[in-house]
């Protein structure tokens, strides 16, 4: 950007600060019957920044009581998703995306320069790799990293079996041969399937989750736009979930109707497919909450016709509009409260942490699309008969500085490593945080692993 850009963009986020969102009782949003205030439109929506600053020597994010957290690795370049094999090592997946979306008009200017403030944090320019962790006796101490593979296509999601390792790429699923063990790849990868990609690319996460028989991948598309603004023609194949056959690569839109969904998994012992789903901007500060569901074989959530089942986004052209859709359009089970930005989604499959047991833990990234943050923490959602029941208890906090202007960091991808801790992937404060629990029990010791 150059100087005139940047002082104007200084000149709007001091105007932008100084502006508070309506009182509203953010806890009425928070599970499966959430309240919807009225819609409203502006020419500069609402809006917030929380620069990042990254975090200090000795400092830490703050967990629930009776836990701890330490860095599992840190100096890494924006990790955003986080994925632990089979005999221990753990993927740290790093990227941004590569999308040029037009700025056509105030607000998107407005926009682009609220996310480049939030999104900006100590390490450059994010690199396209995935980084191989590997803490072999399991005491959160790695006694190596590497880089497993480089100069990739805005990668994300990664998924691994029958020693094949399989990426999300922003424009297709990439297939690599990865014996367990390995720390470098250095054979060509095989394109599976492509995805839809650029030019513009307006949610560019692609997230995979293998089928419980091993035999399907699930993918993730995000949006091409908030609402549409960038033509029905750009939106083919997105705001969906795919299932692509793992032994020929053919494809298929699974579900429709979600505008960013992010982090499929299966719920432990079933065929019950969850995401967590980032809902559309520009309609208020407590509109349209986020939401983690179960993703129906057909089903369709709503986008962009409509929101939490069948309340209708005036924004599309009466021409345009699909009512048959709308009739249609399935309630999500879960909303986690506007803007919070759910990208990570993790049931809790370890034995470590009893008070945790059968439920899911979500990273919450956090947004600017409100004057006041919200998300920006780990929340844990109480399952019962492997349903969301229940509110969410806070597990990993203390991104934001005390006075919410800055941000140490933001976590995104979450998982649970073979040991059960729980990890955090932060891609403003370049770490992958490890979370256990103060005074580790005997049975999570471990012999160290054989590569």
């Amino acid at each position: 950007m150059n100087r005139a850009t940047l002082l104007l963009g200084a000149a709007l986020i001091a105007s932008l600060s100084a502006c508070q969102d309506p009182p509203y009782d953010a806890n009425s949003q928070l599970g499966p019957n959430p309240s919807l205030p009225e819609p409203k439109n502006f020419l500069f929506p609402a809006m917030g920044i929380s620069p990042g600053i990254g975090w200090k020597q000795g400092e830490l994010p703050k967990v629930a009581p009776g836990l701890v957290v330490k860095a599992l690795a840190t100096g890494l370049n924006h990790p955003r998703f986080v994925y632990s094999l089979p005999n221990g090592d753990v993927l740290a997946v790093q990227g941004d995306g590569p999308g040029t979306e037009p700025v056509l008009k105030p607000k998107q200017f407005a926009f682009k320069i609220i996310r480049k403030g939030a999104s900006s944090g100590p390490g450059g320019k994010p690199l396209s790799r995935i980084t191989l962790i590997r803490d072999a006796n399991g005491d959160g101490t790695p006694e190596m990293t590497s880089v497993l593979l480089d100069h990739l296509s805005s990668p994300f999601g990664v998924a691994w079996i029958d020693n094949l390792l399989y990426v999300a790429n922003t424009d297709g699923v990439m297939v690599y041969p990865m014996p367990l063990g390995t720390t470098t790849i250095t054979a060509p990868g095989k394109l599976l399937t492509p995805l839809p990609g650029g030019p513009i690319d307006h949610h560019w996460t692609k997230s995979l989750v293998l089928s419980p028989d091993g035999q399907r991948l699930y993918a993730t598309v995000g949006s091409n736009s908030n609402i549409v603004e960038n033509g029905f023609e750009a939106e083919k194949g997105r705001a969906a979930v795919w299932e692509i056959d793992r032994a020929t690569g053919r494809s298929r839109v699974f579900a429709g109707g979600l505008r960013n969904p992010n982090s499929p998994v299966f719920y432990p012992g079933t065929n019950d497919l969850y995401v967590v789903v980032n809902e559309r901007d520009e309609l208020g500060s407590n509109l349209v909450p986020d939401y983690m569901t179960r993703v129906q074989d057909g089903g369709f959530y709503g986008w962009p016709y409509s929101y939490w089942g069948k309340h209708i986004d005036e924004r599309i052209p009466p021409m345009d509009r699909r009512p048959d859709l709308v009739a249609k359009a399935i309630m999500p089970d879960y909303a986690l409260g506007s803007h919070v930005a759910a990208l990570g989604l993790a049931f809790n499959t370890g034995t470590l942490f009893p008070q945790y047991q059968g439920g899911a833990f979500v990273g919450e990234h956090g947004s600017w699309d409100r004057y006041s943050p919200s998300g920006y923490k780990v929340v844990y959602i109480p399952f019962v008969g492997g349903r969301p029941s229940g509110k969410p208890v806070d597990v990993v906090a203390g991104f934001l500085t005390p006075d919410n202007k800055n941000t140490f960091g933001r976590p995104v991808g979450v998982a649970i490593d073979r040991s059960g801790a729980l990890l955090v992937a932060d891609d403003v404060g370049n770490a992958v945080w490890r979370v256990t629990p103060a005074t580790m029990p005997v049975a999570a010791a471990r012999e160290p692993t054989k590569p």
